[in-house]
């Protein structure tokens, strides 16, 4: 991390008493959803808490949300949630594996900025829920002297419960700045054809090592309630575009390719098709045994890719008479992905580096 101390100097002309100030630079903040700390109980429980809090995510009354929550979700869900957060944690760095990938997608990030723009910036990332906060970051590049800050939520497709509510926790940092930096915040990226291309060449590329080519490729994207769409959300339109410029860019037939939506929580109906339904519906009712399955709208691996994708959702396609399930990776920190990324920013950056 920089360290404004280094860099401060006093004013020109000002008094021997006036505090130091670090030397202007623009900051590029990404964001994540988040992580927990470890997968204990106690852990899980801070950080399922703190998600499922958040009025973005459960828009039910508090009144009535709350007491189901702390009184029976966070008695319980925090074992089942820990066993599968230990399937999949990476016991070398003591760390989530969205934690570590998002390391590695700052660090090639941070070097092709770096290249671009010398010390003129400051590349770091923050997490929604969980470590390292928002603010805190926030408050380390205020420190290290950035008068302009590039939030950048890292969700292609826009939705009020993952890129709104990055923004809240961006802006409500903000207000405990004494002086505040000019800021931008980055639309969703979800058509961007850097962004179509790297998620073809990871397609084209897990084919490629294939005995066999897949029935058909499952586009699973994380679910939100239906009533969101009907009440303007436009997730689930952009998700439905991301898979046909997909389809259109691999020269495939709608045969070829589906989106469905994973993740559902709670009583109330969600967009559909349901992923975990649809995978045993094309294995019984179509006949397809050999399927694979992405998630374009993750930047990076995590419990939803790694566990409910690969393990929960693979074992209902099996259950069903599928075969062969093939789980493609999401873009993590591969080069075209990263370039996608950075071509982002740096239309996002003009006018002020530019």
């Amino acid at each position: 991390m920089l360290d404004a101390t280094k860099t401060a100097v006093r004013p020109v002309h000002a008094p021997a008493d006036h505090p130091k100030v670090a030397g202007e630079k623009v900051g590029i903040l990404l964001a994540n959803l988040g992580t927990p700390d470890n997968y204990d109980y106690w852990s899980m429980r801070r950080y399922l808490n703190e998600f499922l809090s958040d009025r973005r995510v459960i828009d039910y009354s508090p009144w009535l949300w709350q007491p189901l929550l702390q009184l029976v979700i966070l008695s319980k869900r925090p074992f089942s949630s820990g066993e599968a957060y230990k399937s999949i944690w990476n016991e070398e760095a003591g760390e989530s594996p969205l934690m570590t990938i998002t390391k590695d997608q700052v660090a090639k990030v941070t070097k092709q900025m770096t290249d671009r723009y010398g010390d003129n910036v400051m590349v770091d990332f923050c997490m929604r829920y969980g470590n390292p906060s928002t603010k805190s970051k926030v408050r380390e590049m205020v420190k290290a002297g950035c008068r302009k800050i590039l939030f950048f939520p890292l969700y292609p497709h826009y939705a009020g419960a993952t890129s709104a509510t990055a923004n809240d926790q961006f802006f409500r940092a903000l207000m405990e700045e004494k002086w505040q930096p000019t800021v931008r915040t980055v639309d969703p990226y979800f058509e961007h054809p850097k962004y179509i291309e790297a998620l073809a060449q990871s397609i084209e590329r897990a084919y490629a090592q294939m005995d066999t080519r897949p029935d058909i490729l499952v586009c699973s994207y994380h679910g939100v309630p239906k009533r969101y769409l009907m009440e303007g959300d436009p997730y689930h339109c952009q998700c439905q575009k991301t898979t046909r410029l997909l389809k259109e860019r691999l020269g495939w037939k709608d045969t070829d390719i589906t989106t469905t939506f994973q993740s559902r929580f709670g009583p109330e109906e969600w967009l559909k098709p349901y992923t975990v339904d649809e995978v045993a519906r094309l294995a019984e009712e179509d006949g397809k045994k050999n399927i694979a399955v992405c998630a374009p709208a993750f930047s990076a691996d995590c419990i939803e890719t790694l566990e409910e994708i690969n393990e929960e959702i693979k074992e209902s396609f099996e259950e069903a008479g599928g075969e062969h399930f093939t789980y493609i990776p999401c873009l993590n920190d591969d080069d075209a992905h990263i370039e996608a990324l950075c071509a982002v920013i740096d239309d996002n950056l003009d006018g002020w580096l530019r």
